[in-house]
């Protein structure tokens, strides 16, 4: 993870940015880490319904098709 300054980081922000990994980057204040700033992950939620009227259901999706006995030891 890299560190760096919070004066060098005000002068060289939007560079900093376009340059930021999946580690993100520490801003210290007097050797001290005050901030850290990641990437913005939208997550995976684009992807619900994504294959809605793509897949097809065959059978009973809720049972394995098997039948047991829970008083069987």
């Amino acid at each position: 993870m890299n560190t760096i300054e919070a004066e060098m980081f005000q002068k060289q922000c939007l560079e900093l940015l376009d340059m930021l990994n999946a580690d993100g980057l520490i801003i210290t204040k007097a050797g001290k880490p005050i901030a850290r700033v990641i990437p913005y992950n939208e997550g995976d939620s684009y992807l619900i319904g994504s294959l809605r009227h793509k897949v097809t259901i065959r059978g009973d999706i809720l049972t394995t098709g098997l039948r047991w006995n829970s008083d069987d030891r």
